[in-house]
């Protein structure tokens, strides 16, 4: 262990953003974890992404950035980081109100981005542009630990842990929808909480009619708060061919769940971030834009198939706040959504008849 290893007994990690953000940091923590063995380990998040965390071997504690009233109160927040006494912090999603927040706690080494105009309240910065998307999310998160001396080796874990209650809680809600367990199981998630652009419903329902046609598969539509108009779209367009599951799980029955199937389709989405860290094959459907391109924000896993319609040039509605669909997305076909299903289903029970055949 280094001198200044040895002098840093209290790391604080803040991802105070989306699922998926945090799903993209989680490989930070072992990480920290090897280089720091002795040292308290906590991450500063919001409540929805904090139950993900819960039962990880590599964090100590977890801090709540709000409560059921929204964000806790500056002074308050500022109370508790300064009475705990951490000696470095990494702020992987910067905002000024961040920023402030750590300057104000008087932590002593504070890691966070150079191109702010608030980044002199950092006293490590890294110079790197994120929306250039050069990198994946992941590797900029890693580029940040350099700054405490820790190595950026090894592939990485995203552990997450998924109780016995949350498995046998997801096979209870699939039977009482009399979904056949004999029968492989493929997830098609339309929403994406307005976080991407988004291939349309209609095509999400041809392909699911394409896929139970020529496959013995059953087909649910999942969907979290506020998406339920988006499942029951598909479902009509499947002729109610598939079931739908709209915010009936918390978010270690949506692991257990998408653990289960064979495959995982969707948009651009935190869930798509989860089928990918728990080891279910993904295919994932992205923009042009490069912002949202999957160079920086794809699913990173081996088991998967990215579709990114050819571009001239950037779709201008991409990058746009508008819910109306981008001609990018609406470009990319049925055919090839189903083809690259096809794919890694096959692939699946290659590998799945490889491992029977050793067993």
């Amino acid at each position: 262990m280094s001198a200044t290893s040895s002098r840093i007994n209290r790391i604080l990690l803040v991802r105070t953003d989306r699922l998926g953000d945090v799903i993209l940091t989680l490989p930070l923590l072992p990480v920290l974890r090897k280089h720091f063995p002795d040292s308290h380990i906590a991450m500063l998040l919001r409540r929805y992404t904090g139950e993900i965390m819960e039962g990880n071997p590599y964090v100590d504690e977890l801090i709540w950035y709000d409560d059921v009233d929204g964000l806790i109160p500056f002074g308050a927040m500022r109370k508790t980081l300064h009475n705990k006494k951490f000696d470095a912090v990494i702020v992987v999603y910067p905002t000024l109100r961040l920023a402030w927040l750590m300057f104000r706690s008087r932590i002593p080494a504070r890691i966070g981005t150079g191109y702010r105009y608030y980044s002199f309240l950092f006293t490590k910065r890294v110079f790197e542009h994120r929306k250039d998307a050069k990198r994946h999310e992941l590797e900029y998160n890693f580029t940040l630990l350099k700054e405490l001396g820790c190595p950026d080796n090894g592939p990485p874990e995203f552990y997450i842990d998924i109780p016995v209650e949350a498995e046998r809680n997801v096979r209870q809600l699939l039977e009482s929808l009399r979904i056949d367990p004999r029968k492989d199981l493929i997830i098609l998630h339309p929403g994406t909480g307005g976080s991407a652009r988004e291939w349309s419903v209609e095509n999400f329902g041809r392909l699911g009619t394409k896929l139970i046609a020529r496959n013995d598969v059953q087909v649910v539509v999942s969907g979290g708060r506020g998406e339920g108009e988006k499942v029951s779209g598909v479902l009509r367009e499947m002729g109610n061919k598939a079931v739908g599951i709209v915010d009936r799980m918390n978010l270690k029955e949506l692991a257990a769940l998408i653990r289960l199937a064979r495959l995982f389709v969707s948009n651009s989405t935190g869930p798509l971030h989860l089928a990918a860290a728990v080891g279910t094959p993904v295919v994932g459907l992205f923009p042009q834009a490069s912002a949202m391109s999957p160079r920086r924000w794809g699913p990173y896993t081996n088991l998967k198939k990215v579709i990114v319609p050819p571009a001239p040039h950037d779709c201008r509605k991409c990058s746009g706040k508008s819910e109306e669909p981008c001609s990018c997305m609406a470009s990319i076909t049925v055919d090839e959504v189903y083809e690259a299903s096809q794919t890694l289903l096959a692939e699946g029970q290659m590998m799945r008849k490889g491992t029977l055949a050793h067993g």
